[in-house]
């Protein structure tokens, strides 16, 4: 919510895309999801604010290089969640929220094994909430000083709490 009130374009976007799917203030449920490729900007949240911890531990299974460097079998790893969605190389415009890349995704090399099993739910429940704030309320910001920033910890969250007041449309 708060990246579509940083960029009141993309906002303006999901709430059309909202109104023509599913109608102005109707509910979307889950079967509009499929229907909503704009209601996709939940995912480019994900990669510039990741839920997880920034720093995630993993182990070596085997041998790998990695940039030059080999990580023995067995080696504590961790990996930088966080820093992975910025990779220059990988990201156009990395530190800029473009909603319209809907090419992040959560899987990966056995990734399947290792992902939380609450994620299909909460990806799912992410795309009903906001999908619901966005279509029934328009939206101005309490502080139009809105800082982006990330605060580290057992999860990631916005280092200054979000101020939005729903009006009624």
């Amino acid at each position: 919510m708060a990246e579509l009130l940083h960029n009141p374009e993309a906002l303006l976007k999901a709430k059309l895309e909202l109104e023509q799917t599913v109608g102005k203030c109707n509910p979307n449920e889950e079967s509009d999801i499929t229907r909503l490729p704009y209601l996709q900007v939940v995912k480019e949240t994900l990669r510039l604010h990741p839920a997880a911890p920034s720093l995630l531990p993993r182990k070596a299974t085997k041998d790998v290089e990695i940039a030059g460097f080999t990580v023995p079998k067995g080696a504590q790893v961790f990996v930088n969640v966080w820093a992975i969605g910025r990779v220059e190389s990988t990201w156009d415009n990395p530190h800029t929220f473009i909603p319209e890349r809907s090419n992040a995704d959560f899987k990966g090399q056995n990734f399947e094994r290792r992902i939380c099993p609450g994620l299909p739910l909460a990806i799912r429940m992410l795309h009903l909430m906001l999908g619901s704030l966005i279509n029934s309320f328009d939206w101005k910001l309490d502080n139009h000083n809105m800082d982006m920033e990330d605060k580290f910890g057992l999860t990631v969250q916005k280092a200054q709490p979000l101020h939005a007041v729903p009006v009624a449309i």
